[in-house]
């Protein structure tokens, strides 16, 4: 009786670890997003997050600093502590605003 591992033995062995690593890649976004929130009128020019539907994004887009409707993550609960002097309130938002006028 042979012992030694055929090549399809050796192959199934590497596709089922390189899948499960690819599984595991794909699952740590979703958990540190977990303790992340969106947070409008905090991103300075050309520093925002955002997605704007599957396969596209506008990472990157803001035109001007604390823009209303351009986000990015920060901490869960330090939205509405960090300041933006564009924003009604002078503090982020967790939704898109009107900005004020200086």
């Amino acid at each position: 009786m042979n012992k030694t591992p055929t090549l399809t033995t050796l192959s199934a062995t590497a596709l089922a670890l390189a899948l499960g690593t690819a599984l595991a890649l794909s699952a740590a976004p979703a958990s540190a997003a977990d303790d992340k929130e969106k947070c409008y009128g905090v991103a300075l020019k050309g520093k925002n997050d955002c997605a704007a539907g599957p396969g596209t994004t506008c990472a990157g887009t803001a035109k001007a600093d604390h823009q209303g409707n351009a986000w990015k993550y920060v901490p869960k609960g330090s939205c509405e502590k960090t300041a933006s002097p564009t924003s009604p309130t002078g503090l982020g938002q967790l939704a898109a605003f009107k900005e004020k006028k200086s």
